[in-house]
């Protein structure tokens, strides 16, 4: 599997942004409140991208070679798609809520802390998430085999 492109997360990011600047928009021409993230849900995404710190560490040591037990190979590929789906949906939330945060920050009267703050926290996590899911990615690839890298029995090691 290739590892996530920053041309894919990008373009997610995009259309979330300009999503969620639209539908302030939209809401807003119809004289209806506009849409706020919550702050539990940024600091979710943020606790998801940590936890994902965390399991992806035992790969890194295994890798790395420095492992006091073999880890399960169907356990590492879980990572991985977490790690990957996990990249995109933060680029995903974090710019919705960026496109939501554009739009109060646009409009004429400064809104409350109250108003921005949840959607603040929401971007946050998105990026956090992000990150996070970006780096225990990497913490998943398998550095290239050594050819000369043999035990004992002449079998080579991982």
């Amino acid at each position: 599997m290739k590892p996530t492109r920053a041309s894919t997360l990008i373009g997610v990011a995009v259309v979330a942004a300009v999503a969620g600047f639209a539908l302030d928009t939209a809401l807003t021409a119809r004289q209806s409140p506009t849409l706020l993230m919550s702050v539990p849900l940024g600091l979710t995404l943020a606790f998801i991208g940590i936890a994902l710190l965390f399991m992806a560490a035992p790969i890194r040591r295994q890798t790395r070679g420095r492992a006091e037990r073999r880890v399960d190979p169907m356990y590492a590929t879980r990572v991985v798609f977490l790690a990957k789906a996990s990249s995109i949906c933060g680029a995903l939330f974090g710019a919705f809520a960026l496109g939501l945060l554009v739009y109060l920050l646009t409009r004429s009267v400064l809104p409350s802390l109250g108003s921005t703050l949840p959607n603040a926290v929401a971007f946050g996590g998105g990026i956090v998430l992000t990150v996070c899911a970006l780096v225990a990615e990497r913490m998943c690839i398998a550095p290239p085999p050594d050819e000369d890298d043999h035990d004992g029995r002449g079998a080579t090691t991982a």
